[in-house]
C-alpha cells in the first residue's frame, strides 16, 4: 500500500512537471510585435496613435499567440532607446514609423541582423533593410490638393501655401502641387510657400504675416488641418473678405465636417490616412503567421490619397476618431 502510494505521488509530481514545462512552452511560442511611434504632438499623430491603439486591441483578440508592445516618444534619441528595450525583450517583429531616419535607421539594422521581422511607416531609413515598407502617397497629396484649387477657383487666381515640416515628405507634396498647377493650371500663381511645420500656432502666426503682405489672395493651401485652422482663425480675425477658398490635408474629422456642412470658406481637405500605421502592424502579424519573406525580398504598401468635398464628405467623417 505505501509504495502504491509513493508511486501515486511520484506520477501526480512527474504530471505537474509536464504540465509546467507545456505552460512554459506554449509562453515561449507567443508571437512579440513591437510597435515605435511618435508621440501625439499635433492633430494626425494623435490619430496615428489611436488607430494603433485600436489595432493593438483588434490583432491581440484575434491572435491570442501574439503580444503587442506600443511606445511612443517625443524625439529620436528617445525613439532608437525605446527600440532597443524593445529587443532585449526579443520582439519578433517591429513596426517603426520614425522620428528621424538618421538615428533609427541603425537601430533597425542591428534589430534585423537579430532576425526581427521589419515593417517601415511613412518615413524611410537612410539604408533600407525592412521587409515591408508602408506609406501614404505624398506625391497623390499634393497633386489631389492641386487639382482642387485648380477646380474650385476655374484654373485662375492666386495661391498662398503654408507647407508642413521642411523634410522629404514635404518636399513631394509641395512639388507635385507646383507640378500640377503649372501642368494643368498655369494661370494659377502662387504668391508665397512657406513652411508651418505642421502646427497650428504656426499656421496661424505666417498667415497673419502672409495677410499683411498680400492685399489680394484668392486660395490658401495648408499641408495640414491642423494648419488650416490656424491659418482661417488669422483670415477670419483680420476681417478681410478676399480668400474664396481653404483647403487642407490630414482628412480630420473637424475639418470634413465643415466641408460637409458647407463652410463657406473650408471647401476641401485631402486624406492622408493615419491609419497607416495599423496597416504596418497588419503586415507584421501576416509576415510572422506567415513566416515568409515576400518573394523579392521586399514588399511596398502606398495608400494614395484622395480629395474631399461636400459631394463625399460623409464617406470619409468618423466622428468617434479623436483626428
Amino acid at each position: 500500500m505505501k509504495m502504491h502510494n509513493r508511486v501515486r505521488a511520484c506520477c501526480l509530481w512527474l504530471g505537474g512537471c509536464l504540465l509546467l514545462l507545456c505552460s512554459c512552452g506554449q509562453q515561449e511560442q507567443k508571437l512579440r510585435l513591437g510597435v515605435s511611434m511618435p508621440t501625439a504632438t499635433h492633430g494626425w499623430a494623435g490619430g496615428v496613435v489611436w488607430c494603433a491603439e485600436q489595432a493593438k486591441e483588434r490583432l491581440q483578440a484575434a491572435h491570442p499567440d501574439l503580444e503587442i508592445f506600443l511606445t511612443a516618444s517625443a524625439d529620436a534619441a528617445r525613439q532608437a532607446e525605446q527600440i532597443e528595450n524593445l529587443l532585449v525583450r526579443d520582439i519578433d517583429a517591429l513596426v517603426v514609423m520614425a522620428q528621424e531616419p538618421g538615428p533609427i535607421t541603425r537601430v533597425c539594422q542591428r534589430a534585423k541582423e537579430q532576425g526581427v521581422y521589419l515593417v517601415v511607416v511613412s518615413n524611410p531609413l537612410e539604408q533600407r533593410c525592412e521587409d515591408v515598407f508602408v506609406n501614404g502617397d505624398n506625391r497623390s497629396f499634393g497633386r489631389a490638393a492641386g487639382e482642387a484649387i485648380g477646380e474650385i477657383l476655374n484654373g485662375e487666381g492666386t495661391v498662398l501655401v503654408l507647407e508642413g515640416i521642411p523634410c522629404p515628405i514635404n518636399t513631394e507634396r509641395v512639388s507635385a502641387f507646383n507640378q500640377v498647377l503649372a501642368e494643368k493650371f498655369p494661370r494659377l500663381r502662387i504668391l508665397d510657400s512657406q513652411p508651418a511645420w505642421w502646427n497650428a500656432e504656426k499656421g496661424l502666426s505666417l498667415m497673419e504675416n502672409f495677410l499683411l503682405k498680400y492685399p489680394q489672395v484668392d486660395a490658401v493651401w495648408t499641408g495640414d488641418d491642423d494648419v488650416l485652422t490656424g491659418a482661417l482663425k488669422a483670415y477670419q480675425e483680420s476681417g478681410r473678405q478676399d480668400v474664396r477658398a481653404f483647403v487642407g490635408g490630414g482628412g480630420s474629422k473637424n475639418i470634413v465636417k465643415r466641408i460637409v456642412e458647407a463652410d463657406p470658406l473650408v471647401k476641401a481637405t485631402v486624406t492622408y490616412p493615419p491609419e497607416m500605421l495599423a496597416v504596418g502592424m497588419d503586415a507584421a502579424v501576416e509576415g510572422l503567421k506567415n513566416r515568409q519573406q515576400p518573394h523579392d525580398g521586399k514588399r511596398e504598401i502606398i495608400i494614395k490619397s484622395q480629395i474631399v468635398t461636400i459631394s463625399n464628405g460623409t464617406a470619409f467623417y468618423f466622428p468617434d476618431s479623436v483626428y
